[in-house]
């Protein structure tokens, strides 16, 4: 059981948003979306969401060989390339303020090609889960929190940090 006076939980002050387009997204469109909201200042944290994209055949004649999938591909937002593990079919952030919820707003307006819901309310955790303790451990660093896959293995598809904070002190 977790004490909500832990030291583990974020800050509940920041706003929390969801993007969610009307279809899954490209790797194209979703690398370019992405690129343009991390370079907003006042992002605090994000991460992506959809059906996953199966790296080897699960079953039939076929088990076990790997999957040629288009959208299984390496994308580079802000600077780092990653393999894209799921279809992109929302993208959670938490936000430092109201002007910045507008420019991600703005953002998506501009980029995503279909139309998107676009909302305000509780989308990630703020508290540390059964989940996060169980993977990382009573420790576990703050901006952590709500960023693990109950079903996923983090040495398979781990968490990228794209901001570090002396990023902004160069």
């Amino acid at each position: 059981m977790v004490n909500s006076s832990d030291t583990n939980s974020s800050d509940t002050s920041f706003l929390q948003l969801e993007v969610s387009p009307s279809r899954l997204l490209k790797p194209e469109t979703a690398q370019a979306l992405l690129n343009e909201i991390v370079e907003l200042e006042g992002i605090i944290r994000l991460f992506v969401h959809g059906p996953g994209l199966p790296q080897t055949v699960p079953y039939g004649p076929a088990k076990g060989e790997p999957v040629h999938h288009p959208a299984n591909t390496l994308i580079e937002v802000g600077g780092q390339t990653m393999e894209l593990a799921v279809y992109v079919g929302g993208i959670r952030l938490e936000v430092a303020d109201a002007d910045v919820k507008e420019q991600v707003r703005e953002v998506c307006e501009r980029v995503l090609p279909v139309p998107f819901e676009f909302r305000e309310g509780h989308f990630i955790p703020t508290r540390q889960t059964v989940t996060d303790y169980a993977k990382r451990g009573p420790g576990a660093d703050p901006v952590m929190i709500g960023m693990t896959d109950p079903k996923g293995k983090l040495k398979d598809h781990p968490v990228c940090i794209l901001k570090s904070e002396s990023k902004g002190n160069d």
